[in-house]
């Protein structure tokens, strides 16, 4: 959890970049802007990612 951003508080995420094609398919849905990446996170994080996101929300007006 990064909260010094100038937009507001920002989960970051780590994870291997994905291959063109992944990039290629994600980008047909919902195009990267600029300063963004597709990455791939591997399915045994998904529960640090949920108590990250918990805790994220539970703090909202606290941060």
């Amino acid at each position: 959890m990064d909260t010094d951003t100038t937009e507001g508080p920002e989960l970051v995420l780590q994870g291997k970049f994905a291959d063109a094609a992944t990039r290629a398919a994600c980008s047909q849905d919902s195009p990267p802007a600029e300063d963004e990446g597709v990455i791939r996170i591997p399915v045994r994080m998904v529960d640090q990612i949920r108590k990250a996101c918990d805790a994220a929300e539970a703090a909202g007006t606290q941060l």
